[in-house]
């Protein structure tokens, strides 16, 4: 598994414009949409999902600035995941009361929950490297990202 065999460059918002975790999370899953990696009709089900999941189980802004909100979604071919930084940050209401600046949102088929887990295991050993995390908040393009996304597969850290 590889960051970028989840995450497509078209899957990548340099700038997202949402302040807002709910926001957030619906500007990622309309992105993921318009790239084809979900139907646009499941849309708002897939962002009720999520925001549900962020109320009813507590926030997934770990802190350090990411979150990495996720669901489990029928009837989803593959994991899928959407990248988004803010330059401003964002109230995601954080474990640590911080913004967030890097949003990894993930969306995994609710029929594998396997494939989920290591998906979530692979992305937060990457989040949990502040050099990644550094990086990931001062790259301010698509390209940039994912380079830094293609540099973060060469490294050491196994699948």
């Amino acid at each position: 598994m590889k960051l970028v065999d989840l995450i497509h460059e078209d899957s990548i918002v340099p700038e997202l414009q949402s302040l807002d975790r709910n926001g957030v999370i619906r500007e990622l899953v309309e992105v993921l949409a318009a790239g084809g990696h979900i139907q646009a009709q499941d849309v708002e089900s897939v962002v009720r999902t999520i925001v549900k999941r962020e109320k009813q189980r507590g926030t997934t802004g770990f802190g350090k600035g990411v979150a990495a909100p996720h669901g489990k979604i029928e009837q989803l071919p593959r994991v899928v995941a959407a990248l988004g930084r803010s330059s401003r940050g964002i109230d995601f209401q954080a474990l640590d009361g911080g913004r967030v600046y890097t949003v990894i949102l993930i969306l995994s088929p609710a029929e594998r929950p396997e494939e989920h887990l290591r998906a979530m295991d692979y992305i937060f050993r990457h989040l949990q490297q502040e050099k990644f995390r550094k990086f990931l908040r001062q790259s301010d393009t698509v390209e940039k990202l994912y380079d830094l996304l293609k540099e973060a597969d060469e490294s050491i850290l196994p699948a």
